[in-house]
């Protein structure tokens, strides 16, 4: 018989183990997966893990896993920290839409103007208008005691609606002949968020996503704010004797979250989107939950795993072009990394042991 033990502490080992151990089951099951589609399963990994790397045409797709990645690092960096306190902010993805549009409204209030001063405006706005919708679960829970997973969650469902307002409304491009959509901000020098070398991929978004990684790794590990999020995460009845207060704290971790993911979407809509449009919103903010936790709630790791959830991306539509999968496959073969994730990190706080069965 098999037997789950309790660990007397949580394994460090398996802590780093668990998240390369379910990518290499989430090959195997989307593996075995796609050859039920009637695909070569080796031909479909090879295609999104190997090909953007060391393919034909590598030269191109690297540059694009910076371009991907970033919005899913920074998302992330903020998620991690609520989560590491116990503070579930699922709503990320309607703080993403949200923080484009503000910072895109900035920007085409000023067009046609040119000037140094216009991007900086759009990158508060966005940072201020993803954090003005994080406070309305933050302060809800703070006030009323509500539930901020269910309230974040809704809160993605208004937002888009209000992207489809601004696309069809207010941000419309008053000269795109009737088309729903702003104008493109790649035709409009003082608000576009271009390669700063060119062919690199690398924009201010990227080095916003590198800025966020370092600065999350200070805090958590040099700063008293850190040491708090820390605490209360591990130990919320200690937390509340060594003077942690929760209501800053919740606003704190849901502000500082939503902020990033207002970044994240004024970064993307002024440069690789370059337009609001209907269907700007590409699920990010929840892709980047599993981001978050694939890098197991460590900056560090999450620099890792955006990478390597961006390098599933780009392989993922390379696989729907050159070999026909479906983009649902694609989309279920991301969701299984989370799911054996979560599965696989029972073996951090458990061991499994051979128990012989007990005589009748």
């Amino acid at each position: 018989m098999l037997k789950l033990e309790k660990r007397p502490q949580p394994s460090r080992s398996w802590t780093y183990l668990t998240p390369l151990l379910a990518v290499v089951i989430t090959m195997i099951v989307g593996g075995a997966l796609f050859s039920l589609m009637g695909n070569n399963p080796v031909e479909v990994i090879r295609t999104i893990f190997w090909d953007p790397l060391f393919g034909e045409f590598a030269f191109y797709y690297r540059p694009q896993m910076l371009v991907k990645g970033a919005p899913l690092i920074l998302i992330a960096i903020g998620l991690s920290l609520g989560f590491r306190a116990g503070i579930w902010n699922i709503g990320a993805e309607g703080q993403y839409i949200i923080g484009a549009i503000t910072g895109a409204a900035v920007g085409l209030a000023f067009y046609p103007m040119e000037s140094w001063i216009i991007f900086p405006l759009m990158v508060l706005a966005g940072a201020l208008g993803g954090w003005a919708w994080a406070m309305i679960p933050a302060i809800l829970k703070t006030r009323f005691g509500t539930n901020e997973i269910l309230v974040s969650l809704m809160l993605v469902y208004v937002a888009e609606q209000l992207l489809a307002k601004m696309a069809l409304g207010a941000l419309k491009n008053p000269d795109g002949f009737g088309f729903p959509g702003s104008r493109n901000f790649q035709q409009y020098p003082s608000g576009h968020n271009a390669e700063i070398i060119a062919g690199s991929g690398m924009h201010w978004g990227v080095v916003a996503a590198f800025i966020a990684v370092i600065f999350a790794y200070v805090l958590l590990n040099r700063h008293i704010l850190g040491y708090h999020i820390r605490l209360t995460g591990q130990a919320p009845r200690a937390a509340r004797f060594a003077g942690v207060r929760p209501t800053r704290l919740i606003l704190f971790c849901l502000g500082a979250s939503g902020a990033l993911a207002g970044l994240a979407g004024m970064f993307e809509v002024s440069g690789p989107a370059g337009q609001i449009n209907i269907d700007f919103n590409v699920g990010y903010g929840f892709t980047a939950i599993i981001v978050a936790f694939l890098g197991r709630l460590h900056p560090v790791g999450i620099l890792l795993a955006g990478l390597l959830m961006a390098l599933t991306y780009i392989g993922g539509e390379i696989a729907q072009s050159n070999l026909g999968l479906p983009a649902a496959a694609i989309q279920m073969f991301q969701g299984m990394l989370l799911f054996f994730l979560l599965a696989v990190d029972l073996l951090t706080n458990y061991r499994i042991r051979l128990a012989k069965a007990e005589a009748a």
